[in-house]
């Protein structure tokens, strides 16, 4: 057995799982559950039309490498989006099974092994994924601590150099989850002076690029940055998903884009792990990357839920709008865990405790005083969770 595997956390939603099934949920209302962001609104017919056209593909091998087709077809997308050109199909992008099991992989491929100084930085709050893909390689997990509200990001200086001149891998989710928090330039521009000094790969998961909330101003990603920065994707892996952009999170399907000799390496570890994507999916997966209509109609769902539920809420708690994303990040008036029960037995409204999402790092855990609800259930329920939530905070807490 791997004696790393007992290093591995429970998953949050495990933990508060736990939590909650010593307690009764509320007996005056139907549960609304925004403590998993799992998108819940329709997947576009395009995507459903050219999954069930291709479901004879099935009858072949895919490649690891994906098809032609789907590589440049991506390279197109990411090239319209974020505006960096001569990016090669063919070296610098591969489709993977959604960016979670590629999260994890990347950490297996690019660390090395029997090193137990290597060190892993990620954002803290953050995604469990990196924490865990550090673990199972034997590299030690050293967070950043976010600030406790959304303009507050990244403060690099929060580590010693001694931690840095032994980081290997550092892990970035912007927009982040939970906070919604959105890299400006200065702050991708210093990530990258530290990437040049201490010579660490940056892996931006940007799975919730696509989230956003005002159509003329879109979050900046890494490739972006780099291209403004007059910099190329050396040591920089960029992890795009149509999950929450095209509603398809059972698809599993994204890509990878970044450093050629990286990728190379990477390849070479997908093609004996057996993570080739389904023939059927990649022709999905063409459909969904080359029409960006349902991805305006699906923004535009989230921006109404979004207005209505803050606007609701705004006169009783401390409430932010995100930059991006679809979580919002709420500060609570007493103990998260608490304030999360609470919910759930008299209003019946499910969230996620923000400290169980968090590491205690720095003397604090940032995730404290705070819950993630995913406003990912359509808009009566938004709009129902939100009118509970009002009378919970007007009649205040045990």
């Amino acid at each position: 057995m791997n004696p790393l595997l007992h290093k591995l956390h429970p998953y949050p939603f495990q933990k508060f799982g736990k939590i909650l099934a010593e307690i009764k949920p509320s007996q005056k209302h139907s549960l609304i559950r925004l403590s998993i962001g799992e998108p819940q609104h329709e997947t576009p017919k395009v995507i459903l039309d050219a999954l069930s056209e291709n479901l004879t593909d099935i009858a072949y091998y895919p490649t690891t490498q994906g098809s032609p087709e789907l590589r440049s077809t991506i390279k197109n997308w990411i090239e319209n989006r974020f505006g960096m050109t001569g990016i090669d199909p063919d070296k610098e992008i591969l489709p993977v099974n959604g960016t979670r099991e590629a999260l994890f992989a990347l950490g297996q491929v690019v660390l090395p092994p029997n090193e137990s100084d290597s060190v892993v930085v990620m954002p803290n709050p953050f995604y469990q994924i990196y924490e865990g893909a550090a673990l199972l390689s034997g590299a030690t997990p050293k967070f950043l601590n976010l600030g406790s509200t959304e303009s507050q990001g990244w403060q690099l200086t929060q580590l010693p150099a001694n931690a840095w001149n032994h980081t290997k891998l550092l892990y970035v989710c912007n927009p982040g989850n939970p906070t919604g928090h959105v890299m400006p330039l200065s702050e991708w521009e210093e990530l990258f002076e530290f990437s040049d000094k201490y010579g660490f790969i940056i892996a931006s998961d940007e799975c919730y690029s696509e989230i956003y909330f005002d159509e003329s101003t879109p979050p900046l990603g890494a490739i972006t940055a780099a291209k403004l920065l007059g910099r190329d994707l050396t040591r920089l892996i960029v992890f795009g998903s149509l999950s929450k952009r095209s509603n398809v999170p059972g698809m599993r399907s994204g890509f990878v884009c970044g450093d050629s000799a990286l990728l190379k390496q990477f390849l070479l570890y997908r093609t004996y792990h057996g993570s080739a994507m389904s023939p059927a999916v990649q022709k999905a997966s063409i459909a969904a990357w080359s029409d960006e209509t349902h991805v305006i109609l699906n923004r535009n769902l989230y921006r109404d839920k979004f207005d209505s539920f803050i606007n609701t809420l705004t006169p009783h708690c401390s409430i932010q709008y995100p930059s991006a994303g679809f979580y919002v990040w709420l500060k609570t008036p007493i103990d998260d865990v608490d304030f999360a029960k609470q919910l759930y037995t008299k209003c019946g409204v499910v969230v996620l405790p923000g400290s169980l999402v968090a590491r205690e790092a720095h003397g604090v855990n940032p995730g404290k005083n705070h819950v993630r609800i995913a406003l990912v259930a359509e808009q009566k329920e938004s709009d129902e969770a939100a009118q509970r939530m009002v009378k919970l905070l007007s009649a205040g807490f045990d």
